[in-house]
């Protein structure tokens, strides 16, 4: 690849961090992000709860589980090393009745295979002794899962690229990808001109759909959004949970349920839900509509697919939505001391969620490198905490490539 120019879509947490392994493993190669807001990480990035897994939930083997634990290694390298903040305030995973014990074995048995450090299974005793304000009759203890600022790491991912020399183009937004045929250069029709690259991937998140199948031609999977919400907890209340508290998920989804976080700035939030996203860009407190994206959503065939599989948990979830009360009651069989009253809407992020024509939520990673075009079909959580090695999985497919 030596000599030669390589564009990345995105400029996002994971395109930025593409980007710098590209300056790291390659010295003779001009590197081009192109993002098209005014400023980096103002999507997923941006907007996510800002926890730096451990490695719990993910089927062994899959790329989530191998990612995962390389990326949170050396996501805390990295903090350490540019002094951004990086706290191992842990997490419990909290079983509260007998009818969660069978998931909640389940879970330990994943979490130990993908070698979660320093986990342990612990009883309502010492339940308290991590969180004094939960309750549970179980719970999984992981004292190493962290929280971050991936808006300040995504920051510093940058400027590490421009001080290698590449550059970072905000503004531009990739309208189109040509190739007048195979092996030629990539052509990239944006707002600011054309642009020229002889690789190109794309880290495009919300849209890595309508990009990529440009890009690479592939229809499938789609992107369907999904807004997660958060709740801030009042001040007077936010000490009453030192680290993190999650339910035990539901396997059947890629989600995990809603659950009290910290925050690095001290603030502790709730959340997130998952509702359906009728705007792929929609933050603010209230749900807003974009049409094009409603559009896209249902003429997906997978879409109703899916939502006839998944119709009452759908439900349950918009009720969360419209009511706050609705929402906690979930979220008090972990802290019954925080109510109603204690909490304020506190904004939303959108999850780029791909889901496959038969209707089915696509859990692992996606990668897909053909002909000098990688393209990041999907990327959910834990995509932060596996940014690095996600980069290095991606530049180890182009090498391949080249």
């Amino acid at each position: 690849m030596d000599g030669h120019t390589v564009g990345v879509v995105g400029g996002g947490i994971l395109g930025l961090a593409v980007a710098r392994e590209l300056t790291r493993r390659f010295a003779d190669i001009r590197v081009v992000v192109l993002e098209k807001e005014d400023r980096i990480a103002a999507h997923q990035t941006g907007h996510n709860s800002g926890v730096v897994h451990a490695g719990i939930y993910y089927r062994p083997g899959s790329l989530k589980a191998e990612l995962c634990a390389r990326g949170r290694a050396l996501m805390r390298e990295f903090c350490r090393e540019h002094d951004l903040p990086y706290d191992e305030c842990g997490k419990l995973v909290i079983a509260v009745d007998r009818e969660e014990m069978g998931r909640f074995d389940a879970l330990e048995r994943t979490a130990t295979a993908n070698g979660v450090p320093g986990l342990r299974r612990i009883g309502p005793d010492e339940i308290k002794d991590v969180e004094p304000h939960a309750r549970g009759i179980a719970a999984l203890h992981s004292p190493r899962t962290a929280i971050t600022d991936y808006p300040a790491v995504a920051r510093q991912l940058a400027r590490d690229v421009e001080s290698a020399g590449g550059v970072v183009r905000l503004s531009t937004a990739v309208t189109d990808v040509h190739r007048a045929g195979r092996g030629s250069r990539i052509q990239l029709a944006t707002g600011a001109g054309v642009e020229h690259v002889d690789h190109l991937v794309v880290c495009a998140g919300l849209h890595a759909d309508r990009l990529g199948r440009r890009a690479d031609g592939q229809e499938d999977p789609r992107i369907v959004p999904f807004r997660g919400e958060y709740l801030r907890v009042a001040d007077a209340k936010r000490d009453l949970v030192r680290g993190m508290v999650y339910p035990v998920p539901d396997p059947r989804y890629p989600f995990l349920g809603v659950h009290f976080t910290r925050r690095v700035d001290g603030s502790l939030e709730i959340g997130p839900n998952a509702v359906l996203a009728l705007d792929r860009e929609g933050y603010d407190v209230r749900p807003g509509l974009r049409l094009a994206d409603a559009a896209a959503t249902l003429a997906h065939p997978g879409f109703w697919r899916m939502a006839r599989t998944h119709w009452r948990t759908g439900a349950r979830e918009l009720r969360g939505s419209l009511s706050k009360r609705a929402y906690l009651r979930a979220a008090r069989r972990y802290v019954p001391d925080i109510g109603p009253a204690d909490v304020v809407r506190a904004g939303a992020g959108v999850r780029a969620q791909a889901v496959a024509r038969d209707g089915s939520l696509v859990d692992d990673f996606v990668v897909v490198s053909r002909d000098g075009v990688t393209s990041v079909r999907n990327a959910p959580s834990p995509a932060a905490t596996s940014s690095l090695a996600i980069a290095e999985h991606v530049v180890g497919a182009m090498g391949r490539m080249s």
